[in-house]
């Protein structure tokens, strides 16, 4: 949670086309009616899993600098950590670049591909912290119980009667930045799609308070239902008023709302008599302290907003029946090479962190020759295309760097092939600054278990470089 409290008033609730699905009541002389199927039951979200994601994000802060300060290298390889899962899972992911933050860095983006793109259903938290500590609580509870729904979604595959688009913010700490650049890049269409913006910021202390954003409003009405089903008897977010992500997005007059387990506010007597915990003390004893460790998070709190989150989604974006034919989405794992080298096979040493030829995104990519000796190298995945789908597209993004001077021959190559067949072939002559995406129509593999491979060949004299990063191959 940002730590300064705004000076302007929070938006005041504005009208939500985001309906609670329930149950219609039987009426003996009524006329019949036909009504959308209901909602499937929500899963349990493990909160085990959750946990590994935060001991995770503190080693991430371990290993870089005790920190995930947005801007620093431990805030990239939280990005890099939770893209890796999501494109594994299936998601369409992208980084946006915050270009007025205080520091530079990324949002990132995951939807799920599948319902109307016209109605959203957003669900977003900050993934920086600030540099006394790794973060855990603040905010790494609220990114981490995003993420376990973000792959439970992806494993059930469920109808969905809305899109849902997961975010994780950066620069949240120095102002709420990452979240007001990415409202402010929407156009008014764009903003008009999102039905309703939940938001997630420390849900995970220890002296916890159950706290809802704009808990009387229709938008809120999921997650209170779930907490109310709890005996939870919570109260609206006072404390977080207009110093959380959710803010932008009502500036703007999207309706928004959320959890939160509150921060360096004192919890009152009432409340302990009501949620247990001490009275007088903050809900959150290591707020921006270095002793916001995974030591600094209660399993119990973090478990019901994680089921909360969960309730929440199957209630607004999920529908009755059995997935359709495509089980859509990524087909490529570890296609940003970020998570090892694993399922990749091929050449030693080809996915690599080496300084010299710069990663796309994150630190790793898949670097290819650059030798300046006769050496051919490869790298490859064996992929399966599932079949009832519209398109698949392989997109992939490959930069070119040579000390060849001879503008005309080719001497040094990198060919592309999937299944066997040739897609591409690139060489020296199409060296460029930075990276060009390149993308191919698999239709023709529908269905299929088929290699994707990547072989660069060069010759003894001068390098070429073939860099190749964020892979992807999407079903939909």
């Amino acid at each position: 949670m940002r730590g300064r409290t705004l000076t302007a008033a929070v938006a005041l609730a504005v009208a939500t086309a985001l309906t609670v699905p329930t149950t219609p009541s039987a009426s003996a002389s009524g006329p019949t009616r036909t009504v959308a199927p209901a909602p499937l039951a929500a899963p349990d979200i493990a909160v085990a899993n959750v946990q590994a994601h935060l001991t995770q994000f503190q080693t991430i802060a371990q290993q870089n600098g005790g920190h995930r300060r947005a801007g620093s290298a431990g805030y990239t390889a939280s990005v890099a950590y939770v893209k890796g899962k999501l494109q594994a899972a299936g998601y369409t992911v992208t980084e946006q670049v915050c270009t007025s933050c205080v520091y530079r860095s990324n949002n990132l983006i995951a939807e799920w591909p599948a319902g109307p793109t016209d109605q959203v259903v957003m669900f977003g938290a900050h993934l920086d912290g600030v540099s006394a500590g790794p973060g855990i609580n603040d905010n790494a509870s609220g990114s981490a119980v995003l993420l376990e729904n973000a792959l439970v979604l992806a494993q059930q595959r469920p109808t969905m009667t809305k899109r849902v688009r997961f975010a994780w913010w950066t620069d949240e700490e120095q102002g709420l930045n990452g979240s007001e650049f990415y409202v402010n890049s929407l156009s008014a269409t764009q903003r008009g799609y999102i039905k309703g913006y939940y938001n997630f910021d420390m849900v995970g202390s220890t002296n916890a308070g159950y706290f809802i954003n704009r808990i009387t409003s229709t938008t809120a009405a999921p997650l209170k239902a779930y907490w109310d089903s709890l005996g939870l008897q919570p109260e609206e977010n006072r404390e977080g008023q207009g110093r959380s992500d959710d803010y932008p997005f009502q500036q703007a007059g999207i309706p928004t709302s959320g959890y939160a387990a509150g921060a360096s506010a004192r919890k009152t007597s009432a409340q302990a008599a009501k949620w247990g915990g001490t009275s007088g003390a903050s809900y959150d004893p290591c707020y921006h302290r270095s002793c916001d460790t995974t030591s600094n998070v209660s399993a119990t709190v973090l478990n019901r907003n994680a089921d909360g989150i969960a309730y929440a989604i199957w209630q607004l974006a999920v529908g009755g029946g059995t997935p359709g034919p495509c089980a859509g989405g990524e087909t490529v794992g570890n296609g940003s090479f970020e998570n090892g080298t694993t399922p990749w096979t091929g050449s030693t040493g080809v996915i690599t962190n080496a300084t010299p030829q710069p990663a796309r995104t994150g630190a790793y990519k898949a670097w290819l020759n650059g030798d300046g000796t006769t050496r051919t190298e490869t790298l490859s995945q064996s992929v399966t295309l599932p079949v009832g789908c519209t398109n698949y597209t392989l997109t992939f993004h490959l930069h070119v760097d040579t000390a060849e001077t001879t503008g005309t021959r080719v001497y040094d190559r990198l060919t592309v092939q999937v299944g066997g067949a040739t897609l591409a072939t690139y060489s020296n002559l199409n060296a460029a600054a930075g990276y060009v995406a390149r993308t191919f129509d698999l239709a023709a593999y529908a269905g299929q278990t088929v290699t994707l491979t990547f072989t660069g060949t060069e010759d003894a004299n001068l390098q070429t470089s073939f860099v190749v990063d964020d892979v992807t191959l999407l079903a939909s």
